[in-house]
């Protein structure tokens, strides 16, 4: 601790140092938002307002001087250090009519130039979420025999993805073959909607052209 407020004096005006627990009220709050847990402290780790994207040190804190800590932040503003993104396990099985994705999933699944993919963004806590999770299951069966399109959920509370800004909840954004920016969905949210919404929009398979 007094390495960090030393390494906080020398780089002052640069970044600002504050630490914290992660059991009571905004504390634990903060640790949700950084994607911490007990099991991973003590850990040092840097955000950057503008995107909001989290960095981790490599080096345990207890290890860190007051020019490793300096090198880090330094790499951080600099643009050096990859941003760090929570993520929880690859599900073993993966067998349902909504394919669940993770962080560390997310690329190799929802960017796959091989598939359409419908994700929906939520979280466990949301009403909304909870109103469509049915009808997305529903959605998942119709197109399970369609191996091109794949619908999918994502807990944004538990995972984060590179490029990805979820401001509400569900989020529904539809990946197709071409554009794997994504294309926002923010039409009605029922079965049929949904439907007419992917056939619209999906990538026409080669025989269809």
């Amino acid at each position: 601790m007094a390495t960090f407020e030393e390494a906080a004096k020398a780089n002052k005006g640069k970044m600002l140092f504050t630490y914290s627990d992660i059991k009571d009220g905004i504390q634990s709050r903060l640790a949700e938002f950084m994607g911490l847990t007990e099991e991973h402290l003590p850990v040092m780790r840097a955000i950057t307002p503008a995107n909001m994207k989290k960095f981790q040190s490599d080096i345990k804190p207890a290890d860190h001087t007051v020019d490793t800590i300096t090198k880090f932040v330094d790499d951080v503003i600099a643009g050096k250090v990859s941003a760090h993104l929570k993520s929880e396990d690859i599900p073993e099985t993966n067998d349902g009519s909504v394919y669940k994705v993770v962080g560390k999933s997310f690329d190799a699944i929802v960017k796959d130039s091989s598939k359409d993919v419908f994700v929906k963004f939520y979280a466990p806590w949301c009403g909304h979420c909870k109103k469509l999770a049915p009808i997305w299951e529903e959605l998942g069966e119709a197109y399970k025999g369609e191996s091109d399109v794949v619908i999918a959920d994502f807990d944004a509370t538990a995972n984060e993805a590179d490029g990805v800004e979820v401001r509400g909840f569900p989020t529904l954004i539809f990946y197709p073959k071409g554009n794997k920016s994504g294309i926002t969905y923010e039409g009605e949210r029922d079965l049929d909607s949904f439907k007419k919404w992917i056939e619209e929009n999906k990538t026409p398979k080669t025989e269809d052209l």
